[in-house]
Formats: C-alpha cells, sequence, structure tokens
C-alpha cells in the first residue's frame, strides 16, 4: 500500500538529488558548495519525508531505519563537530514502505544507526530546521551496482507518495590522492572522469554510468571503491530518463573529490 502520512497529498512527483558531499567540516562551513546546498532545498518542494542513501552506511545485507528518533552519528575523526545536532524524526511508517517495494530483497529494520554525516551534514544545510522526518537506506556492500539500479528503481513510486529520495555520496572519491591542506588543482583524472559522469548522465547513457568499471584508468582512480559512488546509481535507477537532468552544484574540492549535485526532474 501507499504510504500515508499526514498533510495534503503530493499534486505532483517530487524531483530526486544526488549530493556530493565532501568533508565533514562542510555542517561548519561556509563555501559555494554548502551555500548552494541551502538554495537547493529551498528549491526542492517541501517532501512530507526524506530517504537518505549515504555513502557512510556500507553493510552486508540491506537495512533501513526504523526508530521514531534517529541519532546524529559522529562516524569522523573531528572531534570540534560533535556538539552538533540534527534532530530529525524517523518514520517507522516510511520504513515499512521501503521494505515493501524492495522485496523480495531482504530488509532489515534497523534501530541501532541514526543519521551519518553523509546524510546530516547536507540536510544541516539544505533543510535546517530539521523537522522533516527522514529515514536512512544501507547500501548491500556485497552486490554488484545493476542490482542497485534496480533498487533503486523500485524505490521510483515514494516520489509519487511526498517523499525526496536524497542520495549522497561523491562521484570522484579518492582518499588517498585527497591534499589536506592548502589551495589544490583537480587532478586530470578527476576532471576527466566528473565529466564523462556529467555528459553521459546528459546523453542518458546510463547503463554505461551503472557499469562504471568499464570506463577505464580514470574511473579506477576516481572510485577505487564502490560506496560513495553507489548512491548515483541509485539515484539513476530512481529518475526517468525523459525527465530534466541538471548539476545545482559542481566542483572538485582537494583536488579528489567531486562536489557535483545531480538533480533529477
Amino acid at each position: 500500500m501507499p504510504l500515508q502520512m499526514s498533510g495534503k497529498k503530493a499534486e505532483s512527483r517530487l524531483p530526486l538529488v544526488f549530493v556530493g558531499h565532501g568533508t565533514p567540516l562542510n555542517a561548519i562551513a561556509e563555501n559555494v558548495f554548502t551555500e548552494n546546498w541551502a538554495k537547493l532545498g529551498a528549491a526542492i518542494p517541501r517532501p512530507r519525508a526524506i530517504l537518505a542513501i549515504s555513502a557512510h552506511w556500507y553493510t552486508y545485507g540491506t537495512g533501513v531505519t526504523s526508530m521514531e528518533t534517529p541519532e546524529t552519528l559522529y562516524d569522523f575523526g573531528y572531534r570540534n563537530l560533535r556538539h552538533i545536532k540534527y534532530p530529525a524524526p524517523g518514520l517507522p511508517a516510511l520504513a515499512e514502505r521501503v521494505a515493501e517495494l524492495l522485496s523480495p530483497c531482504p530488509v532489515v529494520r534497523d534501530r541501532s544507526w541514526g543519521l551519518d554525516h553523509g546524510s546530516w551534514s547536507v540536510l544541516l544545510k539544505a533543510f535546517p530546521a530539521a523537522d522533516i522526518p527522514v529515514v536512512q537506506l544501507s547500501i548491500d556492500g556485497t552486490q554488484r551496482p545493476q542490482v542497485h539500479y534496480d533498487l533503486g528503481r523500485r524505490l521510483a513510486p515514494l516520489r509519487d507518495e511526498g517523499v525526496l529520495i536524497f542520495a549522497t555520496g561523491n562521484i570522484v572519491h579518492n582518499l588517498e590522492l585527497v591534499v589536506s591542506r592548502g589551495e589544490t588543482s583537480p587532478y586530470s583524472w578527476a576532471e576527466r572522469f566528473d565529466n564523462t559522469v556529467r555528459d553521459r548522465l546528459l546523453a542518458r547513457n546510463w547503463d554505461s554510468l551503472v557499469d562504471y568499471e568499464s570506463l577505464g584508468p580514470d574511473a579506477a582512480l576516481s572510485v577505487p571503491t564502490p560506496d560513495h559512488y553507489l548512491p548515483l546509481v541509485y539515484a539513476m535507477g530512481a529518475a526517468d530518463p525523459s525527465e530534466p537532468v541538471s548539476f545545482p552544484v559542481e566542483g572538485i574540492d582537494r583536488g579528489a573529490m567531486s562536489m557535483r549535485s545531480v538533480l533529477f526532474g
């Protein structure tokens, strides 16, 4: 059954978004990336709830947070961020709806995780009131990208039920080569791969992006592990290839971290 929530029924399909979240320090930063996250949140019709798909909940099997009050998680080493709270409520009914849509994929109703920084560091800027319920879906690290794309397709009906699908990761994410101090130019391979993804999204050549490992050395350097890339695969799955694709945020931070955001719809 479709998700039933209080309030007026959504009159049109919500867009969905993939956000390049970058360093947790963006939670306290004021820069071009965070400014555009705020603009993005203001431009999206207010959702009844948010389904967050974060690179930082990378699991064996698929889980969904099912508690009424998810904790703000500090899954990083920056102690100067641990005073920040994002006290958005949860929504167990949405967790059940997600599990229903993903069937027959088994989904664990999880009450131990919460909202990690991949989600809350961006939501803090996009929806600062923290008054929209948020449920988080994990990424099963044992599955191939095509499986994640197919799961994203099953989640698409949520867009007609007032739920914003909010995927966060980074198209280019190579922590071993990130420059941690001072200004730096992007690596050439990082720019090329980021532009390749942009061009193929616009050309609706999404099959090649699901099969990103076939895209050569630039892909291997840009996506050394799949965790930060797979949220984009979910977003493509839940998108309609006929709808507009735009990029509210662009740029590469610290040489090897794409901050590109993708808005579908």
